[in-house]
C-alpha cells in the first residue's frame, strides 16, 4: 500500500469513533511518513488549565502586554509536554517544525517566553500532549471510516470556538454534520 502524506491536513472524527478521547475531535496532522503520524487535537480545551497559570508554574514571568492563548488537550501521548502550533511568522530555529499550509510547531520554552513577553507569532495555540499513530495505523483507521480528511482553514485552526470546530471542519468538505451516520457502509 502506498504511503499517503497527510501532513498539514485535518482529521475529522466520524460519529462512530469508538475511542472517547477522540469523539468529535479535529486533529491537525503535523507530520506523517512511513514511520507513522503525529498530530494535535485543536478543539478540546485542557480542562481548567490557563496559559498564564502554566507560565507561572514554569517560572515564566508575564510582561504587561503579554499574550494569553488557549490551552488544549492535544492527545493522549506525553500529556505533560506542551506543543505550540502557530502561524509561520515566528521561528525558534531548529526547534521549530514546518507544517504544510503556512503553520509551524514549536515545543521549546522560548516560544512561551516570547508569548509571555507580548511577542511571538501572531496566532498560536498550546496543546498538551499529542496524538500519535504507528506505521500504517492512521491509513488503516481512515480505511475503516474512523476519520474524514480535509484541508484546514487557518481561521478554523486558531478559532476560539472549540465546540464549533468539528461541524465547521465538516462544512469545509461540504458535509452537513446532521446527515452523518455512526455506522459505516460500503457501496
Amino acid at each position: 500500500m502506498e504511503t499517503m502524506d497527510l501532513s498539514g491536513q485535518l482529521l475529522i472524527a466520524m460519529p462512530g469513533m469508538g475511542d472517547p478521547r477522540f469523539q468529535r475531535s479535529v486533529i491537525l496532522i503535523c507530520a506523517h511518513s512511513g514511520d507513522g503520524a503525529m498530530g494535535l487535537i485543536i478543539n478540546k480545551p485542557a480542562g481548567d488549565l490557563s496559559f498564564v497559570g502554566m507560565l507561572e508554574h514554569l517560572g515564566i514571568k508575564t510582561a504587561q502586554g503579554g499574550r494569553d492563548i488557549r490551552v488544549r488537550f492535544g492527545g493522549p501521548v506525553e500529556r505533560g509536554r506542551g506543543f505550540v502550533l502557530h502561524s509561520d511568522d515566528w521561528t525558534g530555529g531548529e526547534a521549530t517544525m514546518e507544517v504544510p499550509g503556512g503553520l509551524r510547531m514549536t515545543a521549546t520554552l522560548d516560544i512561551l517566553e516570547a508569548l509571555a513577553g507580548g511577542k511571538g507569532p501572531a496566532r498560536a495555540l498550546l496543546a498538551l500532549g499529542y496524538s500519535g499513530w504507528g506505521p500504517g495505523q492512521l491509513e488503516d483507521e481512515i480505511g475503516r471510516n474512523d476519520w474524514l480528511v480535509c484541508d484546514p482553514g487557518t481561521d478554523l485552526v486558531f478559532s476560539d470556538e472549540d465546540p464549533a470546530k468539528w461541524a465547521g471542519a465538516l462544512r469545509l468538505i461540504g458535509v452537513d454534520p446532521v446527515t452523518l451516520s455512526a455506522t459505516a457502509g460500503r457501496a
